[in-house]
């Protein structure tokens, strides 16, 4: 055995590779283990197994942090985490852009606010001294150590008060009014008990000088406001603009001209009329807007208008269309003009606060009324016998009824809660129709002073314009909504719901509304300066022209024409479209 165990250490030796320096160790000089595992066993020793642990260096479980690393931005947390967890140190590298100001702690934009609290109480009482007396305490120095220094604002003043607050500066209680000892009760005539004079009591409360220099001062003020300039009537002058007044016949312009190939003298009205297409004369001459236009009564041959340029012309409609007079006798806008029945007569009524009677023929003012107050509306009244009669819807709430031949009123309306817009005779002219800024319609008898019919709805809008049909049976309505309301003109006085004339603005605008003399159209200008022009039938807008500039203020339909129509607006013009 010795022998193998020789031959495999020379084997060993032998196999070296040639330029490898052969190992002088001897197997003699080898270490016993070292050949341990080729020795064979020795017979009557046991072996003993080695524990051998191969499991890696691993650190226990306890040494390892496990705590929950907070988030130090955070603001809210959703678990109940320890004290060390909450104040642990911040890990992390350092942010090197970060400037001082941004790394500081803070807790909100600006900066750290430190927690603070102030008793509402307090706050308020602080609050309200520093408004009254100027000063308050400096909210940052404890309260135990007040001195003068302790205050902001006023300092001189908390020294002088003793920084007294706003609750602590009470009204000091005064000594009571001594008054008259009264004598005993038992003494009726001599008793005052508690009716006694205070001793120190004036009897006469006469003003000082000073205060009544004062006091005439203030009345001399106020009498020179009063006094409101006491307007003179203006002075009243007329221009003809025609070169003759008469023709060879000695007919004036109010004549009714027959060569105009249609009959204007006749009360017949055209069997069907027709929608107007096309602008076919301007009359300018107003240098300022007019505010209403009227035809002369039956023909319609001539055409007043009034302006706030202060004047009132008069317009041929037919042959030349020129301007035949100008009536100058207003120091204010015009507002409103109505003829007599025939057209000889007219009144006028304007800011200045007077109505005037003028003679269309001549010119001639012939008299002059007011009371005071500025006229919206002024009608005559249309029956015959009653021609010396008209009313006048003033800014006072009232309709005022003038005679002519006298000049005085004659009766008053005053049941309006609003300045009065509008009057209509309807009903034969036994009865009017008056509409106001109160949003409502009243119906009165004919010199009765209480309305015996009161329409208003909480719907409805007031409506300044108001025009009576052809036929008598309706009254249109320009209601201040956007829309024209027909009201029934005879016993009833309803709404038809059925007949509503919408699609046009308006608001803001007394817009004057007509209708076609065969009551198949209405027509109404509008705020945007169109003609509008609906199916009296159907309720359908058939028609609109863009007539004015500004406003459209009134819109009439020639009596005697199947599709004359003449408008007026606030750009000056008056307009014929056929």
């Amino acid at each position: 055995m010795a022998a193998i165990v020789g031959s495999l250490v020379s084997y060993g030796s032998d196999s070296d590779s040639d330029n490898e320096t052969k190992s002088d160790v001897s197997p003699e000089k080898m270490h016993p283990d070292a050949l341990a595992h080729l020795q064979p066993l020795k017979s009557g020793q046991k072996m003993s197994l080695a524990v051998l642990n191969s499991a890696p260096e691993v650190a226990v479980k306890e040494a390892v942090e496990t705590g929950v690393h907070l988030d130090p931005s955070l603001k809210e947390v959703t678990y109940n985490p320890k004290y060390e967890t909450m104040f642990a140190p911040e890990f992390g590298p350092v942010n090197p852009f970060r400037s001082q100001q941004m790394a500081a702690p803070r807790n909100m934009l600006s900066g750290y606010a430190e927690p603070a609290h102030v008793n509402d109480f307090m706050f308020e009482q602080q609050r309200r001294t520093f408004s009254t007396f100027g000063y308050a305490l400096d909210p940052s120095v404890d309260t135990s150590q007040i001195s003068s220094n302790s205050y902001i604002g006023a300092v001189d003043e908390a020294e002088k008060k003793k920084g007294l607050t706003v609750f602590e500066v009470g009204p000091k209680k005064t000594d009571k009014r001594k008054k008259v000892q009264g004598g005993e009760a038992d003494d009726i005539d001599n008793y005052l008990g508690p009716w006694a004079k205070y001793i120190d009591e004036k009897d006469s409360a006469k003003p000082s000088e000073e205060e009544q220099k004062e006091l005439d001062e203030i009345i001399a003020k106020r009498q020179k406001k009063g006094r409101n300039e006491e307007e003179a009537p203006a002075e009243e002058k007329t221009v003809l603009h025609v070169k003759d007044a008469y023709d060879y016949q000695g007919r004036s312009y109010l004549h009714v001209p027959q060569d105009v190939g249609i009959n204007l003298r006749t009360a017949d009205t055209p069997d069907k009329c027709y929608l107007p297409k096309k602008q076919i004369h301007v009359w300018t001459g107003h240098t300022k807007g007019v505010s209403a236009i009227r035809l002369f009564p039956v023909s319609g041959h001539l055409l007043l208008s009034c302006s706030m340029d202060c004047k009132i012309k008069l317009w041929e409609v037919y042959s030349e269309r020129r301007c035949v007079r100008t009536f100058i006798g207003h120091s204010k806008a015009v507002r409103d003009i109505c003829f007599n029945n025939t057209g000889t007569q007219y009144m006028s009524a304007a800011y200045d606060r007077y109505l005037k009677l003028w003679d269309t023929e001549t010119g001639q003012c012939i008299s002059r009324f007011t009371n005071r107050k500025v006229p919206y509306c002024v009608k005559f009244n249309p029956d015959e016998d009653k021609q010396n009669l008209f009313v006048a819807g003033m800014s006072d709430k009232k309709i005022v009824q003038w005679d002519v031949r006298t000049g005085e009123v004659v009766q008053e309306y005053d049941r309006h809660l609003g300045a009065v817009n509008t009057i209509t005779f309807v009903d034969e002219n036994r009865r009017f129709v008056s509409t106001s800024d109160d949003k409502s319609l009243r119906v009165w008898e004919w010199d009765i002073p209480v309305d015996f019919k009161y329409i208003a709805e909480p719907s409805m809008h007031s409506m300044p314009a108001v025009t009576l049909s052809p036929n008598g049976k309706w009254l249109a309505c320009q209601s201040m909504d956007n829309q024209i309301l027909i009201f029934g003109a005879q016993n009833r006085f309803r709404l038809n719901k059925k007949k509503i004339f919408k699609g046009h603005m308006v608001a803001g605008y007394a817009c004057q509304v007509d209708f076609s003399p065969d009551m198949s159209y209405v027509v109404s200008g509008d705020a945007d300066g169109k003609l509008n022009i609906w199916d009296w039938k159907t309720t359908k807008l058939y028609h609109r022209i863009k007539a004015h500039d500004k406003v459209c203020i009134s819109a009439l339909w020639h009596p005697h024409e199947t599709s004359k129509v003449i408008t007026c607006g606030w750009d000056g013009q008056i307009k014929l479209w056929d």
